[in-house]
């Protein structure tokens, strides 16, 4: 199944701990898109703390401390954000030619 999804786009968090995110300006913007998993990282989104230790790599110190980055998350718990009516909605795809788009099942109007 093709992923409609792609990076760059504006989600909403739609189950999980963190319902509600929204794609604004700070967060809810897709970073990386994984697949084979199915999954995708948002930013501001499923944040986790990795406890790092201080490592010493090619003549490079990394610092130790707490670390906090974005986890990936479900692609069936985000809804794309529709640039035009600013809802949540589900993607269609329309055929023209050789050419196909994206298209918002609200309002009908074309994502990419």
């Amino acid at each position: 199944m093709k992923i409609k999804i792609r990076k760059g786009d504006q989600v909403q968090v739609i189950s999980g701990k963190d319902r509600g995110k929204r794609g604004d300006v700070t967060r809810g913007e897709v970073i990386k898109v994984l697949p084979k998993d199915g999954q995708v990282v948002v930013q501001g989104v499923n944040i986790r703390k990795k406890h790092q230790r201080q490592v010493q790599t090619q003549g490079r110190t990394v610092n130790p401390g707490i670390v906090e980055y974005e986890a990936p998350i479900q692609i069936s718990n985000v809804m794309l954000v529709c640039p035009k009516c600013s809802k949540p909605t589900r993607i269609g795809l329309r055929r023209d030619d050789d050419q196909t788009t994206r298209v918002c099942k609200e309002c009908g109007a074309d994502i990419d």
